[in-house]
């Protein structure tokens, strides 16, 4: 398979032909190698327009989502980020190109250790992962420039909030099992402001704050 030509199409035509402008996210996906964080079997699947399974009930987003998510953040470099939801660690990755530190946090033990090691045979040594409770945050590394949930709740976990640095922005799905809408949540002068993006769907953020495993 000509992955290098796969990811070339996916940035023109999943990414820059439905809007995607930042040149630097666009280098992002340009570089990272999105086959590597996909199983096996569905490698040939890699660059397809569409979120895949990663096993535990998770996916790896699709590539305009995930694309669409970090552009909303507008990190220039020299941000602490942090990410709900580690998963195959792609969006994970996506994030420490762009941003001086990337904590990231995952509930799923198997998940968090493959994606450990994924970061570690690529080199990527900014990433700091955790196991636990996305939807408490990460009090100790608090506040941050930018965080990101790459699961749905039913509603915006407050100790997101209040982790976020003034200034800084969250994005996150929000809605029912079936249905969320991804929104923004903009900190300025210790003020909310929430802007709605999209219409989207997500695996559940199941925690304290968000989704109980028994609702789904």
């Amino acid at each position: 398979m000509n992955f290098i030509a796969q990811r070339k199409q996916m940035v023109q035509i999943q990414l820059i032909d439905r809007g995607i402008k930042s040149e630097r996210v666009l280098a992002a996906f340009s570089a990272l190698a999105r086959h590597e964080f996909v199983a096996v079997e569905l490698i040939n699947s890699a660059y397809e327009d569409c979120p895949l399974p990663i096993g535990a009930g998770q996916t790896i987003s699709q590539p305009y989502m995930a694309a669409l998510m970090t552009e909303l953040l507008e990190l220039k470099g020299n941000e602490t980020v942090l990410e709900l939801g580690t998963g195959s660690g792609y969006q994970t990755a996506i994030l420490a190109a762009l941003a001086k530190q990337v904590h990231t946090i995952e509930r799923i033990t198997h998940l968090s250790a493959r994606a450990q090691a994924k970061f570690k045979l690529l080199g990527i040594n900014n990433i700091q992962a955790h196991e636990g409770d996305g939807t408490l945050g990460l009090a100790q590394f608090q506040p941050y420039d930018a965080i990101i949930a790459t699961a749905a709740a039913p509603q915006v976990p407050m100790p997101l909030i209040e982790q976020l640095k003034d200034n800084g922005k969250l994005i996150i799905p929000v809605g029912n099992r079936g249905f969320q809408t991804l929104t923004l949540i903009e900190k300025k002068n210790n003020q909310i402001f929430k802007t709605e993006k999209c219409g989207c769907v997500f695996v559940p953020l199941i925690g304290e704050k968000g989704w109980q495993s028994d609702d789904y």
